[in-house]
């Protein structure tokens, strides 16, 4: 064979080689490379999650209940106290003063009780006496009045008889009046006691109120104030002084915000996991308690209808949380420490699932069209007047699935979905368990089409960033 002949023969290989090489890096290069997962039956909860404070259930600001000098302060921050217990005491001179004056009218006013009732018992007596008489000028009366109708004794006796009875009758009278008298002002004295009394009460209220109590047991959580400064009440519009503020920590709460969107989900005692910047590591269990529904401006914390701005900025809606079962003695809660609250909204066992990110928006007609033409758009319209027709677009995913040929290529499918998780979603109706769907990437999946051949590809994305 001659060089020549060798030459062409080479050259004809090459080109040979060349066609078969670019053909196979042409199929391959219409091969797309998905991420994939199947179907699975799996536990599913649904969770939102907010972030606020802890809060006490009840506290209140303990204010001043009369004007003076603070004389002492039995507690100080962080003190556990008992109801009851006596918190701070203020200067008392005058309210003691006032009450040691009022003793002593209320001791004269029962001495001159005691005096008018010894007279009451002196004209009862004088009353016994005045009967006692009366008797007996009647039944001398009597006789005389008896003798004289029988002309057995002068005029002069019977008249004297009759006057002696009828000065006893007087008598008598009188002294049942002084009785009268004596009594009334008995009951006068007496009612002036009980004015002096209630008076009293009133003078202790005064003095009471120099001294501050817990109304609860709790945690002192504020001090604001310092032996020797004065306290002034409040009147009207001015608020009085706070002298501190008293916790129970009893129920402790979480006091969170939660996006309007997931609001709707919040249900009164769906289970919590409460979580504190301050104690990282722990878990508090807890239960939702209230549901706010007023609307909260993300940037103010204002309720929109104390708002006088029509801003459409985003909101929250504030939802409280009681976490159970907290030791009486614990001290790692306090007021005021950041939390997060992850509430279950939903649970749903051995639910059918797929990851969240495999949904996309389809119109199924328009991918129909798309599979019968192997993933590209149709060069000519099968309707003149398809152009005009509105697209409808469902809620599906794309199934791998074998064509004619045997070769791998997807097919969006229609799905309704559930509750969410954090990453995965139920699927109601439109898949079954093991069925393999497209999950990613995302750039692919913006563009993908039904009837596109593909290839499983499920290594970990790299990527890039431009230098």
């Amino acid at each position: 064979m001659s060089v020549k002949k060798v030459i062409i023969l080479v050259v004809v290989l090459i080109v040979v080689a060349g066609v078969v090489f670019g053909t196979i890096r042409h199929n391959a290069a219409s091969v797309t490379a998905v991420s994939t997962a199947k179907v699975t039956h799996e536990d599913l909860l649904s969770v939102v999650s907010g972030t606020g404070q802890i809060k006490p259930k009840t506290y209140v600001n303990i204010g001043a209940t009369a004007f003076g000098r603070i004389t002492h302060l039995y507690v100080k921050e962080g003190d556990h106290v008992k109801k009851g217990t006596t918190l701070a005491t203020l200067e008392n001179v005058q309210p003691e003063s006032t009450v040691s004056a009022q003793q002593a009218t209320i001791a004269s006013s029962r001495t001159d009780v005691n005096s008018f009732v010894a007279a009451e018992q002196t004209a009862d007596a004088n009353i016994t006496q005045g009967k006692a008489d009366l008797v007996q000028k009647k039944a001398d009366y009597d006789r005389a009045l008896a003798l004289y109708n029988e002309k057995l004794i002068a005029r002069q006796d019977y008249d004297s008889k009759k006057a002696a009875y009828d000065v006893s009758v007087a008598t008598l009278a009188q002294r049942q009046a002084a009785l009268a008298q004596a009594q009334a002002q008995t009951a006068s004295q007496r009612a002036k006691v009980n004015q002096a009394m209630a008076s009293q009460r009133s003078n202790y209220d005064a003095l009471d109120k120099t001294i501050s109590r817990a109304p609860f047991d709790g945690l002192v959580t504020n001090v604001p104030v310092r032996e020797g400064e004065t306290m002034v009440t409040g009147i009207q519009n001015a608020e009085g002084s706070t002298l501190m503020t008293l916790a129970d920590m009893s129920v402790v709460t979480a006091e969170v915000k939660v996006d309007e969107t997931d609001i709707v989900n919040i249900k009164l005692d769906q289970t919590v996991d409460v979580t504190v910047d301050a104690l990282p590591g722990r878990i508090f269990k807890g239960h939702v308690t209230n549901v706010g529904d007023q609307a909260l401006l993300r940037t103010t914390g204002i309720a929109t209808s104390q708002s006088t701005t029509g801003t459409e900025e985003a909101k929250d809606f504030k939802v409280v949380v009681t976490i159970d079962n907290i030791p009486q003695d614990q001290d790692e809660l306090r007021p005021g420490l950041s939390a997060t609250a992850k509430i279950t909204t939903a649970h749903k066992p051995d639910a059918l699932t797929i990851p969240i990110q495999a949904l996309v928006q389809r119109d199924p007609a328009a991918e129909k069209v798309f599979y019968d033409n192997s993933g590209k758009a149709p060069t000519v319209s099968t309707s003149g007047s398809s152009s005009k027709n509105k697209t409808v677009t469902s809620q599906g995913v794309y199934v791998i699935s074998k064509n004619a040929k045997g070769k791998l290529v997807v097919d969006f499918r229609p799905v309704t979905t559930g509750i969410t998780g954090s990453t995965d979603i139920e699927v109601l109706s439109g898949l079954k368990e093991g069925d393999e769907i497209v999950t990613g990437r995302y750039k692919v999946l913006r563009n993908l089409a039904s009837g596109t051949k593909i290839k499983e590809d499920n290594s970990a994305e790299v990527t890039t960033t431009d230098s």
